[in-house]
């Protein structure tokens, strides 16, 4: 999680969360995978004010373990846009860095896919504030909650609507809600506004009702 320096403060119902969630034809962007697809959900107060869905043409075939995994096919692929084309529509719909923050399962594996590619198409990446929903879980659930941290694991632990599915705007969904559960317990961690959150580096003390008399 990581907050910029001099961000404005609000209380959580207040914030636009941008929720983003990539498939890719690999594990790395360092080692030539590419953005196959993108679903991303824009939330405000629990309410979504949007969504965006499109496949990416990686122009690299895809390998039998992603499209087992993913369900997406090279032809499916084939007259997807490029993630060049994509790329300033996506930046559209995510509005300002000064307004919205980015959150992601796993945030470090979709920016570095979404990082690699503005800079190869020469865009300059938003400075976004980012949540990690792993990280944000890790909070709030211990392993007496949960097995595991995975989004799968979560989403069955908060009952999101929509079950992850390795499609990406499925898991965009499911992350919103798995973000919902997590906020819905910071409040007994003293936990209102964004830059709290944002600031939080380990799991908070939960507040422990005290008994006096006289």
């Amino acid at each position: 999680m990581t907050q910029r320096k001099f961000a404005p403060d609000r209380g959580l119902s207040e914030v636009t969360f941008v929720v983003i969630d990539l498939e890719t034809s690999g594990a790395s962007a360092n080692t030539g995978s590419a953005i196959t697809e993108i679903g991303a959900v824009k939330v405000c107060g629990g309410d979504v004010k949007g969504t965006f869905q499109t496949l990416i043409n990686p122009y690299t075939p895809l390998s039998p373990f992603i499209v087992e995994l993913t369900g997406i096919t090279d032809q499916m692929l084939a007259e997807a846009p490029s993630v060049e084309t994509i790329l300033p529509i996506l930046f559209e719909f995510f509005g300002s860095p000064e307004e919205v923050v980015f959150v992601a399962h796993n945030a470090p594996f979709d920016l570095s896919f979404l990082k690699a590619a503005s800079a190869l198409h020469g865009y300059i990446w938003p400075d976004f504030r980012v949540l990690d929903t792993v990280k944000l879980a890790r909070l709030v659930l211990t392993r007496e909650d949960v097995a595991n941290y995975q989004l799968g694991t979560l989403a069955q632990y908060f009952n999101t609507k929509v079950a992850p599915s390795h499609r990406a705007l499925d898991d965009a969904r499911a992350t919103v809600d798995v973000l919902h559960g997590v906020i819905e317990r910071l409040g007994t961690f003293d936990i209102f506004t964004i830059n709290q959150l944002l600031g939080a580096r380990k799991r908070p003390q939960r507040k422990v009702g005290r008994y006096t008399s006289d």
